[in-house]
């Protein structure tokens, strides 16, 4: 059996956690959300078999249910059906998807985003809930969201701007092309799943590339991708729609734009078993300092070279 993969209190994954545990609490409590306990129950709990299962399958050292744990969560947020079945297919889905769907080390979709569309593509029987979240809980899960980009200084923290800014711009400018007054493009912005998406599911260091710039253009693509299907193909969930089509050509811009990857401490794909005591670091890193050598090893080095070819040199004089 493998050992449970260890949580640090500095891993960002525990504030999200906590927050979508807050705002699942809060919502069904107070905001009469379309999920019962007991149907949140069930995606959570096929959501972490799925992961189990999964590791096991790979031989796995570490079993690791956080991340599984973070797209359960936002599958009770989000999703909605009357079928359990289609439920517990959306939580195997998601989990699978990051066993199964994998190109270079990397996720090829978001989990979450990934389950989504493909129960709304093979079932009649689920939609995506964007609204019932009114303005007292739409405005603190911002500040809870804005509270972990300041505090974690996230690494894919630009993906997230570059979309929240693209999407600001155009449906700003369609209101105004169309003569709107402003309340309308910021009343369509009031929505949590635009939270949910722009800091949960669109800022996955597993599925977005690897350098700022390739982050930057994949998030200005997705939210114009967003926007084409919502105001010109009149379809909902644009930005899920947009987010599959836009994950398969991450690997063409890690090939164009490379960039250093965030890499789990204890491994990419497979964890690797570290000493007593190593993980207090954040389980996601991403050090972007050069590693250079200290100034006593570069002066070493420069001197032994300047000796040697000196040395190199007098030798031929005699040997002239």
């Amino acid at each position: 059996m493998p050992a449970l993969a260890p949580l640090s209190r500095h891993d960002p994954r525990l504030w999200q956690i906590a927050s979508l545990t807050c705002l699942l609490a809060y919502g069904t409590a107070f905001l009469g959300f379309d999920v019962t306990a007991a149907r949140a129950g069930l995606i959570v709990v096929t959501a972490l078999l799925a992961q189990l299962a999964g590791t096991l399958a790979a031989r796995l050292p570490f079993f690791d249910p956080w991340s599984s744990l973070i797209s359960a969560l936002s599958l009770c947020l989000l999703l909605r059906t009357n079928a359990p079945l289609v439920a517990m297919l959306a939580a195997a889905a998601a989990i699978g998807s990051k066993f199964l769907l994998r190109f270079h080390g990397k996720h090829l979709f978001n989990p979450t985003n990934f389950a989504l569309v493909l129960v709304l593509v093979v079932t009649n029987d689920a939609w995506v809930s964007s609204g019932q979240w009114g303005s007292v809980a739409f405005f603190g899960f911002l500040l809870v969201c804005a509270g972990r980009f300041v505090v974690h200084r996230a690494a894919r923290g630009d993906v997230t701007l570059a979309y929240l800014a693209t999407s600001l711009a155009l449906v700003v400018g369609r209101s105004l092309q169309l003569h709107e007054p402003l309340t309308i493009p910021f009343h369509r912005l009031e929505s949590g799943a635009l939270l949910l998406f722009a800091f949960f599911m669109i800022s996955d260091p597993k599925t977005t590339p690897d350098s700022r710039t390739g982050r930057i253009v994949f998030g200005a693509l997705v939210a114009t991708g967003a926007a084409y299907v919502q105001f010109r193909l009149f379809r909902p969930n644009g930005a899920l729609w947009s987010l599959v089509l836009f994950s398969l050509f991450v690997p063409l811009f890690d090939l164009v734009w490379p960039g250093r990857r965030a890499a789990p401490v204890f491994g990419a794909t497979a964890f690797q078993p570290q000493p007593k005591g190593a993980f207090h670091a954040p389980i996601l890193r991403l050090d972007l300092r050069p590693r250079a050598l200290p100034v006593r090893r570069v002066f070493r080095r420069a001197a032994g070279a300047r000796l040697l070819r000196l040395l190199r040199r007098e030798g031929g004089h005699e040997a002239l």
